[in-house]
């Protein structure tokens, strides 16, 4: 947009009061003409007689307001005949390459202004889709991933420090495997050579209505849910294979410990018993013997802490010992 400049002494300029007000006011329409279509001043003589009368036009000219074919005045260019041009209007306005100049800076100015909005736009999008990936697995990222690969692997292709060797009556192999006709079931086969668990000890996860926890993975649930970890414990046959291995092989204090530091480093609430599996597997075996060993009559779920933890721990010792706690 353009405008087109009036004095603000025009209201006592002698030309303009021998012109009258309503030559006056066609000089001001014939003047925003010129600004909007950047004429430099020249006022086409339809547009004249569009605006006003013949006798508007005279007064002008008359007044020294505008000029027609054939003037005079050094200052003003010579308009086509038939045509007229305003006095001076260069001298209050713009020229035309001014204003096509301005014109095309403003727009390279808008331009780049979008150009670093869209690129913020998508930086930010970018770094956002990222914190969603690391939210979901936060082992993906090789920024975040720690020394030891805790990604879980199959196997044949887990490095051999992580390599759990799994005993054959957790891994299935005396079995048939789900394709064979079995019924297919997410908890891990019962053990031949252990004792039967009555139906009453095989209890339900803690959160919402999961499939039922294998009777030696409770210890290690209820340790984590007395430590105010509150997960799910739903998993896939092979993770709780997986998950038997390492309760076997390693103690719930010691598990519940390092779950502990997990949660507290989380960027946001694990939901789920499988986001700790990783860290499990690279956990050392508790030799045999050791006070917080699998086999030891008491595991201590944090004896240094009083409070809540503590008593929860005399009450897991109390449920794995009942004769022992009865004397």
């Amino acid at each position: 947009m353009t405008w087109f400049k009036v004095d603000d002494t025009a209201h006592t300029n002698p030309k303009l009061l021998k012109a009258g007000n309503a030559a006056l006011g066609l000089w001001v329409r014939a003047g925003a003409y010129a600004a909007q279509h950047l004429t430099e001043g020249v006022i086409p003589g339809v547009v004249a007689q569009l605006y006003g009368t013949a006798p508007q036009c005279r007064k002008l000219v008359a007044s020294g307001l505008w000029h027609a074919h054939g003037h005079s005045c050094g200052r003003c260019q010579q308009p086509p005949a038939g045509d007229y041009v305003m006095h001076d209007f260069l001298t209050y306005n713009p020229t035309r390459a001014r204003v096509e100049d301005d014109r095309a800076a403003a727009a390279e100015r808008q331009k780049r202004a979008r150009d670093k909005a869209a690129e913020r736009q998508k930086l930010a999008h970018e770094w956002a889709e990222t914190q969603r990936n690391q939210e979901r697995n936060p082992f993906d990222s090789s920024a975040n991933r720690p020394p030891i690969n805790d990604d879980p692997m199959p196997e044949n292709l887990e490095p051999s420090a992580n390599q759990i060797e799994f005993p054959d009556d957790i891994a299935g192999q005396d079995h048939g495997s789900h394709r064979d006709g079995e019924e297919p079931s997410r908890s891990p086969r019962p053990d031949p050579t252990r004792p039967a668990v009555p139906p009453t000890e095989v209890q339900l996860a803690s959160y919402d209505s999961t499939p039922a926890v294998p009777p030696n993975v409770v210890p290690l649930r209820d340790a984590l849910t007395a430590a105010g970890i509150v997960v799910e414990w739903s998993l896939e046959t092979a993770e709780w294979f997986r998950l038997e291995a390492i309760v076997a092989r390693t103690s719930v204090a010691a598990l519940v410990e390092h779950a502990r530091g997990q949660f507290g480093r989380a960027r946001s609430r694990p939901r789920s018993v499988r986001y700790f599996l990783p860290g499990w597997t690279a956990l050392p075996p508790v030799p045999d013997g050791a006070p917080t060993s699998p086999g030891a009559d008491v595991i201590p779920l944090d004896a240094a802490r009083p409070g809540r933890v503590a008593r929860a721990a005399d009450m897991f010792a109390a449920a794995l010992n009942p004769q022992e706690h009865a004397r």
